[in-house]
């Protein structure tokens, strides 16, 4: 009888100790989220300073309004950088369904089809995937119909 007392004492013990395991477990989860959440926030704070700061001077010369939007797009692809995330898709890469999304078929004499002739908007990816696919102009031969144009 004793022998039954101790394996359900050891029982107990067991299932309390996986149940504060789990506790611990999610109580870290909640405890990283919320800090990654913070990083990524303050990532972007210098774009809205920059933001704040064009929009009183709005009035200025419209070129100096053109330096600093463009001002504000690095520090857009810095942040991005620094969450660990690089564009993707460029002008003469072949074209890749994984990293590519296909807006227009240009037909082009020079290029090789399936080259990227434009970046219509940009991609981004890092270590643990695509963020978003580069949306492409992408080459194909002066006699090829575009997909979804045939009859």
């Amino acid at each position: 009888m004793t022998e039954d007392v101790d394996w359900q004492e050891r029982w107990r013990r067991a299932e309390a100790d996986a149940d504060n395991a789990r506790k611990r477990c999610e109580r870290l989860v909640a405890e990283r989220t919320a800090a990654e959440r913070v990083r990524c926030a303050a990532a972007w704070l210098p774009l809205l300073d920059h933001l704040d700061l064009a929009l009183r001077h709005a009035g200025a010369d419209p070129a100096a309004i053109v330096e600093g939007v463009e001002h504000v797009r690095e520090e857009a692809r810095a942040a991005l950088a620094r969450l660990g995330f690089s564009p993707v898709g460029a002008e003469g890469e072949p074209f890749d369904p994984e990293r590519h999304e296909a807006a227009e078929a240009v037909p082009d004499l020079v290029a090789e089809p399936g080259t990227v002739l434009r970046v219509v908007r940009p991609g981004y990816g890092g270590p643990d995937g695509l963020l978003r696919p580069a949306t492409v102009a992408v080459a194909i031969r002066p006699d090829e119909e575009p997909a979804g144009h045939g009859a």
